[in-house]
């Protein structure tokens, strides 16, 4: 009678948390689709940054909060996806869909050269060596002058046309760009809930609560460990790859420190190892700094103020803390 019980709460826990998600989703995805009625122009720049960084802050979720390893290497990643994009277009004039999957492709091939090696370290180690690329891809974009030109960037990258057969639609203004880029988001994290969701995705969370327990079951762990770290690179360069072709320009400051750190905020604040808390923490931790711009001289400090309180009252992100109040409200509800 306790076994039948406890597998009937553990149903009825998995049935709620799907009916909570399937309605914030629709909620969301709603909201979003309403933003340009309701916004300006300001207010949907910063919903496009937002969306751009949900594809590296997916990729490092995957390999760390579903795989449990630690990289900082989707910053350099980031980069070259927008390098990429952009020299393939403006000195071979390839069209959008071309650069864009071969940003994820070119991204992959790096991150597979550098995994091998990569993934038989351990722990601190590990992580130096990827943020050691983040090193080696701004030295290179700062001084190999006649392919990067430099501190001087790459500009003027051309518009993505979107296009079937004929000339053509060209993304050229900012609502325009908007419903671009959520079209990707929403795929983006499409594909990322069915890889998650797979029995893969079951493999990849028995690599992270333990090892090697996974593989005397007979996981293949170095072979995950190597795809999913060439799948969080893929979607590392399709972000940058988008930015590009939204900013039209690059720089070396791509490569600054700046996106690593704001990649790890968004999944450890937004809540490792979940979809709506990475998706949703993108959207608060790119939109909050910039509304702090009221405050310039204590902007840093309330900005650092708030990831102390998220530390001690939600140190596991806003994710499970917002399946919590979900919980309790769809419980609270009376029975039909």
């Amino acid at each position: 009678m306790k076994l039948s019980q406890i597998f009937r709460s553990k149903t009825g826990n998995r049935h709620m948390q799907f009916k909570m998600g399937i309605i914030s989703s629709m909620l969301f995805i709603a909201s979003l689709l309403l933003l340009p009625l309701l916004g300006n122009k300001y207010h949907l720049h910063i919903a496009i940054l937002s969306m751009i960084y949900i594809y590296p802050a997916l990729g490092l979720n995957l390999i760390f909060g579903y795989t449990g390893m630690l990289s900082l290497a989707q910053g350099a990643f980031f980069g070259v996806g927008a390098y990429t994009t952009a020299l393939l277009a403006i000195h071979y004039g390839w069209p959008f869909w071309l650069t864009f999957v071969s940003s994820g492709v070119f991204c992959a091939v790096i991150s597979l050269l550098l995994a091998i090696p990569a993934l038989r370290l351990r722990s601190y180690s590990f992580v130096m060596c990827t943020l050691g690329l983040v090193v080696i891809g701004e030295a290179v974009s700062k001084n190999w002058v006649s392919l990067t030109r430099g501190d001087m960037g790459i500009s003027g990258v051309p518009r993505p046309v979107l296009s079937l057969w004929g000339p053509g639609f060209v993304v050229s203004q900012v609502v325009h760009y908007y419903y671009f880029v959520l079209m990707f988001a929403i795929l983006g994290v499409f594909l990322f809930y069915w890889v998650v969701s797979s029995p893969a995705g079951r493999c990849m969370r028995a690599i992270r609560d333990e090892e090697t327990l996974a593989e005397s079951q007979g996981v293949y762990v170095w072979a995950y460990k190597l795809n999913i770290f060439a799948l969080s690179a893929i979607y590392a360069g399709l972000g940058g790859s988008i930015y590009v072709l939204y900013m039209t320009i690059v720089s070396p400051l791509i490569f600054q420190m700046y996106h690593t750190l704001l990649f790890l905020i968004i999944v450890f604040a937004g809540g490792a190892g979940t979809v709506g808390g990475v998706v949703l923490g993108a959207f608060l931790f790119v939109a909050i700094p910039e509304t702090l711009r009221i405050t310039p001289d204590l902007r840093m400090i309330i900005y650092g103020l708030l990831f102390i309180f998220l530390a001690f009252r939600m140190p596991n992100g806003l994710g499970p803390f917002l399946v919590r109040i979900g919980e309790s409200f769809f419980s609270s509800q009376p029975k039909r």
